[in-house]
């Protein structure tokens, strides 16, 4: 009688129920065909109306509850915080402590539960379908069963001898989880949308209890793993394609003839920057495609949401980001062994002024020079000065994008949920953070704040303001000193720094006039050839002129530095500097017949690929140069792996403290010691290659 009076009374609320409509109830939807099979659809604003009904120990009827009430409410004050947890699309996941004679004095009998959702049919009815129950503790056939019914608190079970006395122990819901199937099926379909996990504990009467509800949205991945498997494949192979030429050019421009174990530390330095170029893209690939797909449903049916907390998809994606730093730091590190280990010499073209001779304390006469040695001092300097120039400022780029994330707000587009206000009020519920959003935010907003940076240093302030890569060119001009510089063992580049005037060290007023002449075309141009102003060359030199060279350079780079050394070993690196010195202002001034040079413009296609499709000759070439290459020796024309490595450091440091002030603070102390690393051992080689003492280099 008591089961057949709770299904009576049960019977006439469900009518009570269907009589009534929600304007925020889910409907189910046919697709654009009425003869397909519908599937329920919710919105953003949609929210899921779960109802219960109540039963006691005898199996009597106690009425209906709404679930967003006090049922599933275990912690106190956290109501509002309950009532975001049913907006669709919404992860939430709320947890607390409490004592379990407060669950015990809360619920002092078992109340049975049956879960139901209210939704609309197709024709407009209100409805209730039965959410299945699933505890893991009960099994069938090694899986989990669904039920229709649970409690939250049981505090009879535990009760021995007499029902009247405190119960030993209590049996609790110690976790529930809803777990919401995108996208969302039929109602006693084969797919059910929600299904309610209850996992159980036993703790004694003076125990604590830890428990917790959350809300879960599953999908299945489908064809998203596939796409980026396609993805690596694709950019992978053209990655292991662009490696080949690079180490084939660098092969080439040293003269190796076979392969050897140097060529393949160069392959793999080389393709360790390009698939960290891969990795790098498929990642903000990802996290803007979330950003949009789920982010976007601000006016459409939720349809898909993002992957789960410790999902494989979003394991993959930690892999992805935490493998393109890798990469990408062997990738700068390898920039950074090649900068500071390049040959680089200058040249003064300044013909020295005897003024008569002048006994020596050791027994002999020499010559002594009237050229100043301060404009090769001032031309090192500057160079040094430029060693990291970068189009970007590396301190506004920080503040900039702290300032777009933080105080505009964008940071809170990376919640879990579907809310797009930039500035949530104190009091509303915080989702989550997704690590795939928030590194699609960060990472697209340092690009547009670099490019943006880039376009401005490129097209407005070193057009208008100062370029000081084109003005170290013309201070070489001005100074009567060239740039010879070698990267590999025939390969370098040149800049033509001889003044058209004939002598650079004079009066103010010598120069001034020299200065004006050039303004007004009274002069010759300063090119290296006559009739071109084109001062900076691209330089291949043959096998006979590189050994020359390094014979000159052995005689002095041999010699011990220091301020204390012997004097004939000073004379030693003195004599083979000026003989270096001779050596290349012969060699550009076409006094060596047997290692004589040309110079050519590159093809179209060599420009592009960089590299030269012509088999090297008995003469060097000269190839005109108006992009100033020679900047890749510097950090100016590496701006986009610098770019790349800092918005890597800081998605990086971001991923695991989920803070984005920390990642800007620990992103500057990695600029600033990657600066200051480039500036020291710069500073070093410049002052080994070019013999003017490191107290000269400022």
């Amino acid at each position: 009688m008591v089961i057949m009076e709770a299904f009576s009374l049960q019977n006439r609320a469900y009518d009570l129920y269907t009589k009534t409509k929600s304007q925020d109830l889910p409907k189910l939807w046919y697709g654009s065909h009425r003869g397909t099979s519908p599937r329920m659809v919710f919105g953003k604003t949609s929210k899921i109306d779960f109802k219960v009904v109540k039963y006691n120990v005898l199996g009597k009827f106690l009425g209906w509850e709404d679930v967003r009430g006090e049922t599933l409410q275990l912690c106190p004050d956290r109501q509002s915080v309950m009532d975001a947890a049913f907006v669709f699309g919404t992860s939430y996941s709320q947890s607390c402590t409490l004592d379990v004679l407060a669950l015990l004095q809360g619920v002092p009998e078992p109340v049975f539960y049956e879960m139901f959702l209210q939704y609309e049919d197709e024709e407009g009815h209100v409805r209730l379908w039965p959410v299945p129950v699933e505890n893991p503790a009960i099994l069938t056939n090694n899986q989990a069963s669904h039920l229709r019914r649970f409690f939250l608190v049981d505090g009879l079970s535990g009760r021995k001898v007499n029902l009247t006395n405190v119960p030993a122990t209590v049996t609790f819901a110690a976790e529930l989880i809803l777990s919401v199937y995108l996208p969302t099926g039929t109602p006693g379909g084969d797919n059910p949308p929600f299904l309610l996990t209850v996992k159980y504990a036993r703790r004694s009467s003076t125990g604590v209890a830890q428990v917790s509800f959350s809300v879960s949205y599953i999908q299945d991945p489908g064809t998203a793993q596939q796409a980026t498997d396609i993805a690596f494949g694709a950019l992978g192979f053209l990655a292991i394609i662009y490696a080949f030429l690079e180490t084939s050019t660098w092969t080439r421009r040293s003269r190796l003839p076979n392969i050897s174990f140097m060529v393949i530390v160069k392959f793999f330095a080389n393709f360790s920057g390009s698939l960290a170029n891969v990795f790098f893209m498929v990642s903000l690939g990802i996290g803007i495609y979330w950003l949009i797909v789920f982010k976007g449903q601000q006016f459409s049916a939720v349809e898909r949401t993002l992957p789960t907390a410790g999902s494989q998809i979003e394991t993959n994606f930690i892999i992805y980001l935490l493998s393109a730093l890798v990469l990408k730091s062997l990738d700068l590190i390898h920039i950074l062994i090649t900068q500071l280990t390049v040959s680089i010499f200058l040249i003064d073209w300044e013909k020295p002024k005897e003024r008569g001779t002048a006994k020596a304390s050791m027994g002999y006469q020499k010559a002594t020079s009237s050229v100043s040695a301060w404009r090769t001092f001032l031309i090192a300097n500057e160079w040094n000065e430029i060693q990291t120039h970068r189009k970007v400022n590396p301190s506004l780029q920080l503040f900039a994008v702290l300032l777009l994330l933080e105080v505009v707000g964008l940071k809170n587009l990376t919640s879990r949920d579907l809310n797009v206000n930039l500035h949530p009020g104190p009091n509303a519920y915080h989702a989550p953070w997704s690590p795939i959003l928030r590194f699609g935010i960060a990472a697209s907003v340092w690009l547009a704040v670099g490019i943006v940076q880039v376009l401005f240093s490129v097209g407005l302030y070193e057009r208008f303001v100062e370029d000081k890569i084109h003005q170290f060119v013309d201070l070489c001009s001005l100074s009567n000193v060239s740039v010879f510089i070698l990267t590999h063992r025939c390969y370098g580049f040149y800049i033509h720094g001889r003044s058209v005037h004939g002598q650079a060290d004079v009066g103010m007023d010598t120069m001034l006039t020299y200065i004006r002449k050039e303004e007004e075309n009274l002069c010759a141009l300063r090119g290296l050839e006559a009739y071109s102003d084109v001062q900076t060359f691209e330089v291949l030199l043959t096998d006979r002129t590189r050994a020359f060279y390094d014979r000159i350079t052995l005689s002095f780079m041999e010699v011990p530095r220091g301020a204390h050394i012997r004097p004939d070993l000073h004379k030693q690196r003195l004599n083979g500097y000026f003989a270096l010195n001779r050596f290349l202002v012969s060699f550009f001034e076409h006094r060596y017949k047997d290692m004589d040079y040309m110079v050519k413009d590159k093809f179209f296609l060599e420009r592009i690929m960089d590299m030269e499709f012509q088999e090297p000759g008995d003469i060097s070439t000269l190839y005109n140069d108006d992009r100033a290459l020679f900047s890749r020796t510097l950090f100016y024309s590496h701006e986009l792996v610098l770019l790349l490595f800092e918005i890597l450091v800081f998605s990086a440091v971001d991923l695991a403290a989920q803070d984005f002030v920390l990642s800007t603070i620990v992103t500057f102390v990695v600029q600033k010691f990657v600066k200051m690393l480039r500036n020291t051992l710069g500073r070093r080689n410049l002052a080994e290659k070019t013999l003017v003492e490191k107290q000269f280099l400022i």
